[in-house]
C-alpha cells in the first residue's frame, strides 16, 4: 500500500511538473528564433549584400604590387607656413577583406613643420610604421575617408597627446600584430584616439580590431571616455556611449545607432546617416 501511494504521489508530481517544462521549453525556441532572426538581419544579411556589391565591382586591386597607393589628393603639399594639422583617415583593405573591413591610419604636422608626418600599423615587419606611404594615400587602391579633421590650435593641443600616444603602443614588439580580433591597425588608431584632449570621433563601425581589449580588461570607459564597453577579447561586446553610439559587436562585426548624429552600423556597409 504504502509502495502504490509513492507511485500515485510520484506521478501527480510529475503531471503538475509538466506544464512549467513545457512553458520553459517554448519560452527556449521562442527565444532561440528571436536571436537567429537578429543575427539574420543584423549581421549576416547586410555583410552578404555587401559581399554581392563588392564583388560586382571588382573586389579591389588583384594583388599587392598592382594596387594604387598614390595620393588621393585629399591634402595639399604642405608648407612650413600652414598651421598645425591632425587626420585621421580609413580605408577599405584589400581583396576580399575589403567586404568588411577597413585599415585606419593618423597624420600630424605641427605648426611651422614642412611635412606631414604618417603614422600606422601593419602585419609585416615592425608592426609600427613613420611615413610608410603618402599622408593621404589610398589603401590597396581603395581612397581614404576623414574620421577626424583637426587644424590650428585644436591640432597643436592634440599633436604632443598622439605623438606620446604613438610612443608608448604596447603591441610594438615584432609578431604582436594579430589580423583578427586584435591588436591590428585599428587597435592602434583607436588606442591614441584615447589619449586625445576631448572625445571628438570613434572609428567606422568597419574598422575590425577597434573593439580589442587584452585579456581581462572586460569593462572599460570607451575611447571617447563618454561611454562604457563591454568586450570579450574583440570577439563580443557590447558599446554604449555618447560619441559611439549603442554597438553590437560579434566576431568583430559592428552593427548598432549612432544617436548623437542619427545613423544606423551594418557590418560591411558601415555607417549610413547624417555625415
Amino acid at each position: 500500500m504504502i509502495v502504490d501511494a509513492t507511485k500515485a504521489a510520484l506521478a501527480r508530481g510529475l503531471a503538475q511538473a509538466k506544464i512549467p517544462v513545457v512553458i520553459s521549453l517554448s519560452l527556449l525556441g521562442a527565444s532561440l528564433r528571436v536571436l537567429g532572426l537578429l543575427l539574420l538581419g543584423l549581421f549576416l544579411l547586410p555583410l552578404g549584400s555587401h559581399a554581392l556589391w563588392w564583388m560586382a565591382r571588382g573586389g579591389g586591386a588583384a594583388d599587392w604590387a598592382m594596387a594604387d597607393w598614390s595620393s588621393a589628393g585629399l591634402l595639399r603639399p604642405p608648407r612650413a607656413s600652414d598651421p598645425a594639422l591632425v587626420r585621421v583617415y580609413a580605408a577599405r583593405v584589400g581583396r576580399w577583406r575589403g567586404i568588411f573591413a577597413h585599415h585606419s591610419w593618423i597624420v600630424v604636422k605641427p605648426d611651422g613643420a614642412a611635412r606631414y608626418t604618417r603614422y600606422d600599423v601593419v602585419g609585416w615587419g615592425m608592426p609600427v610604421r613613420t611615413d610608410g606611404w603618402a599622408a593621404d594615400g589610398r589603401w590597396f587602391g581603395n581612397d581614404p575617408q576623414t574620421v577626424l579633421a583637426l587644424d590650428g590650435d585644436d591640432a597643436a593641443r592634440a599633436i604632443p597627446a598622439i605623438r606620446a600616444a604613438v610612443a608608448d603602443y604596447p603591441y610594438r614588439a615584432l609578431g604582436t600584430y594579430q589580423a583578427w580580433p586584435g591588436p591590428n591597425s585599428n587597435s592602434f588608431t583607436a588606442h591614441v584616439l584615447a589619449r586625445l584632449p576631448e572625445p571628438r570621433v570613434t572609428l567606422p563601425p568597419t574598422a575590425l580590431g577597434k573593439d580589442w581589449a587584452p585579456p581581462g580588461r572586460i569593462v572599460e570607459r570607451t575611447p571617447s571616455g563618454t561611454g562604457i564597453r563591454l568586450t570579450l577579447g574583440g570577439y563580443a561586446g557590447l558599446t554604449i556611449g555618447w560619441v559611439e553610439g549603442i554597438e553590437l559587436n560579434l566576431l568583430g562585426l559592428v552593427a548598432g545607432l549612432d544617436l548623437r548624429r542619427p545613423a544606423i552600423k551594418l557590418p560591411g556597409w558601415g555607417r549610413i546617416g547624417t555625415a
